[in-house]
């Protein structure tokens, strides 16, 4: 959900496997601290110790999403871009506690498919981009498209193919950018979600001229865009929200749930009724991105509400809490949790692998793993 990130821990390597564990003592560190690392190949000290019971994944840049890939057992991580610093993707295995960067090195290319997305204007500039909200679909044995939301140079929704083949043992996943759809003007997109036939829904959570501070006033700021191939762009009749954030389908796409910051709020939308039919469930943590947990059951993430006057901005410690949500009735049980002492901070994924919650940030240096409460 964040506009701007004032600091971002970078590890210097660009492309391989890198470890979870660290050294030294800085959470953070400033952003030209993080280019000359990168520049040199010498990774800034993190302190990754264990706490609370997470266990700690450091050095990727802003992993706001999290979403698993299947069958590979692999997470895809989103890399938000910081001040000085362009986008980043990361791809995680569990098993070994390390990951690797997509996009910054030579498993990198651009193959752009000017049928499917004939109004992109051009390539992606990899100096001015972000990867801020995910969804993906298999399209064939280890293949995904990878839909988007990102800023920079154009607000869109880019496209990726990422082929995450191991069936050797070893192999490189490669992935490819494929095309965009640019998104309307004074738009500040946050999450997306692919729809069967190519499309897409994405939230708008504000007008970036106005800044958060319209979100955290509890207006309405945004609201749900659709799009489907070989079509405009087009606003959602009756999707008008507060800070519009995570966002997920059913498999038949007949319902559409939506997470709010601003309302703190789940809205599930009927898709079958015009206009479409609504049922909101109020919470009381800020809810970021929202994901499946299993059948029938969402799970959303977020801070802890504070209110502003006491605590806003990008360095407001205020702890955070996982909910699982009932998808047929809303209602909302806190699965985890940390308080405002945890390193990690700033949370706005939780995704369900195996028995164990993965939990991203959209301004940390890490990603957490911890068990259910």
């Amino acid at each position: 959900m964040k506009i701007s990130v004032t600091k971002f821990t970078v590890l210097a390597v660009a492309t391989g496997m890198l470890s979870a564990c660290g050294g030294g003592s800085e959470n953070t560190v400033p952003d030209e601290t993080a280019a000359a690392a990168l520049e040199t190949g010498a990774a800034p000290a993190i302190d990754c110790t264990a706490e609370a019971g997470i266990t700690y994944l450091c050095g990727l840049q802003g992993a706001e999403d999290l979403l698993s890939l299947g069958l590979t057992g692999r997470i895809l991580a989103s890399g938000m871009s910081g001040q000085s610093t362009p986008g980043h993707m990361y791809l995680i295995d569990p098993a070994t506690m390390q990951f690797q960067e997509l996009i910054h090195g030579d498993s990198f290319s651009q193959a752009p498919d000017i049928e499917r997305f004939p109004s992109c204007p051009g390539p992606l500039n990899l100096q001015s981009f972000s990867v801020h909200g995910l969804s993906v679909y298999e399209s064939g044995p280890g293949v995904f498209e990878v839909y988007t939301t990102s800023h920079g140079e154009r607000e869109a929704i880019e496209v990726y193919e990422l082929d995450t083949d191991f069936s050797s043992g070893g192999a490189t996943p490669t992935l490819a950018w494929k095309g965009c759809v640019v998104l309307p003007a004074n738009t500040f997109a946050n999450s997306v979600a692919r729809l069967n036939d190519g499309g897409f829904v994405t939230t708008k959570m504000m007008d970036p001229a106005q800044g958060f501070g319209s979100v955290q006033s509890g207006g309405i700021t945004g609201l749900v865009y659709e799009w489907h191939p070989g079509g405009e762009v087009a606003a959602i009749e009756g999707t008008e929200l507060s800070g519009a954030n995570g966002i997920v389908v059913t498999d038949d796409e007949r319902f559409m749930y939506v997470a709010t910051i601003g309302g703190r709020e789940v809205v599930k939308f009927d898709r079958s009724t015009t206009p479409m039919a609504k049922q909101i469930m109020n919470i009381d943590i800020a809810p970021d991105n929202i994901r499946w947990a299993g059948p029938g059951k969402l799970l959303t993430a977020g801070n802890n509400y504070v209110a502003p006057d006491v605590c806003s901005g990008p360095d407001c410690a205020t702890g955070w809490s996982v909910l699982e949500i009932d998808a047929e009735t809303l209602a909302a049980t806190r699965v985890a949790g940390a308080d405002q002492a945890a390193a990690l901070q700033g949370v706005s994924s939780a995704l369900q692998v195996g028995s164990d919650l993965w939990i991203g940030s959209f301004n940390d240096d890490r990603v957490g793993k911890m068990a259910r409460q």
